[in-house]
């Protein structure tokens, strides 16, 4: 028997996207104040109000959370060596937290609400970390890699430089930030794209890898490496990476949506952490 969801019925589509909108709007509204309570209680309704968030109906789902966690993994090949300091941003199940702690020295899982599998049982070298979104409990320079997945375009606008800088902050010199966030011109990603191109849900920004490159240099980090192949590439194909985004951003939005859907679903990209003082 599978385990893959139904499908949504438009109606039932159309109710997530009103209430994603309407809690949306109160969240880009707020202050960074206002947000430290209002991220979890906010998407504490969503799930209340529409019972049929993908978020429900995936949470069960074992084949699911196994493709997850493989997905994530490669991207940390090659970057998470054993014995390393290992942090991850929004960890959700914990899923990924529990795997990569079978070689890590230590791992920290930091999120703004606990949301574990509590029926999994934490590993002695995980540490479950809620945060405020601004301010962690943990010394400069701890981690070797830090990680987030499908995280980034959560982010309130003002908020992104001060996740960038808590990252810097974290990450040894010479570290690296290994992510996944969606890409701008296959988007929107989130409830919106069943119903326009302009995100009104719970996706607040998405990026190219050329906004990508200018916002991880503005926050000191000296190389950007496109996570493409099975691994992060270097020089011409970077190169070739930005030169395509250039070349398709003319286009209509819709347009650019249909050529992206298989060649830029995503941004994934390995940053490295200047290694010289700030």
């Amino acid at each position: 028997m599978s385990d893959t969801p139904p499908p949504r019925s438009r109606e039932a589509l159309r109710h997530h996207y009103e209430v994603e909108r309407e809690l949306a709007a109160r969240l880009r509204a707020s202050t960074r104040e206002e947000r430290t309570a209002l991220f979890g209680r906010l998407y504490g309704e969503l799930f209340e109000r529409v019972p049929d968030h993908p978020r429900h109906t995936r949470k069960g789902s074992e084949t699911a959370r196994r493709r997850g966690v493989q997905a994530q993994m490669r991207l940390l090949q090659g970057t998470l060596r054993p014995g390393q300091v290992f942090v991850e941003f929004a960890p959700g199940d914990g899923w990924l937290s529990n795997a990569v702690a079978a070689t890590a020295a230590q791992v920290y899982a930091i999120d703004i609400s606990d949301q574990r599998d509590l029926s999994t049982p934490l590993p002695a070298n995980v540490r479950h970390v809620v945060y405020d979104g601004y301010h962690v409990d943990l010394p400069d320079a701890c981690a070797d890699v830090v990680f987030s997945y499908q995280f980034l375009e959560h982010l309130h606008p003002d908020d992104v430089a001060p996740h960038f800088e808590l990252v810097r902050r974290l990450l040894k010199p010479g570290g690296c930030y290994v992510f996944d966030t969606p890409h701008r011109y296959s988007g929107p990603h989130d409830i919106s794209r069943h119903f326009g191109d302009r995100l009104d849900g719970f996706h607040f920004q998405e990026w190219t890898h050329r906004d990508m490159r200018r916002l991880l240099r503005a926050h000191g980090f000296s190389e950007a490496r496109v996570f493409r192949m099975g691994r992060p590439q270097t020089g011409l194909f970077n190169v070739l990476v930005d030169g395509l985004e250039w070349l398709l951003q003319p286009l209509p939005h819709r347009w650019r949506r249909r050529l992206c859907g298989r060649l830029f679903p995503s941004v994934a990209m390995v940053a490295v952490k200047d290694s010289a003082p700030a």
